[in-house]
């Protein structure tokens, strides 16, 4: 299995897992809503490494974010999800 890194941790996906079910897997704080790629409200940067999807997310994508309720890993991955932990300080809202 392929193994992501994070802000804060690094772990191997377990088989038929997704990112998402991973990150909660080993404690990180991610918001979702709908697991299926319609609400955008998991996405998280991807640094290096390269994911695809079984069907088109319907939600707009910058081309360094992923979904990762939805995504499928292709290989060793890189992320931030910084943006969706407790540090943020709003002034991205201000």
């Amino acid at each position: 299995m392929h193994r992501v890194v994070t802000d804060k941790k690094s772990f191997q996906l377990e088989p038929n897992e997704t990112l998402l079910e991973a990150l909660e897997r080993t404690g990180h704080k991610v918001e979702y809503q709908c697991r299926q790629g319609y609400c955008g409200l998991c996405r998280v940067k991807l640094l290096s490494g390269s994911v695809s999807y079984p069907e088109p997310p319907m939600v707009f994508l910058l081309s360094d974010e992923i979904l990762p309720c939805c995504c499928k890993v292709e290989e060793d991955i890189t992320i931030s999800n910084a943006f969706n932990s407790d540090d943020l300080t709003g002034t991205l809202f201000e």
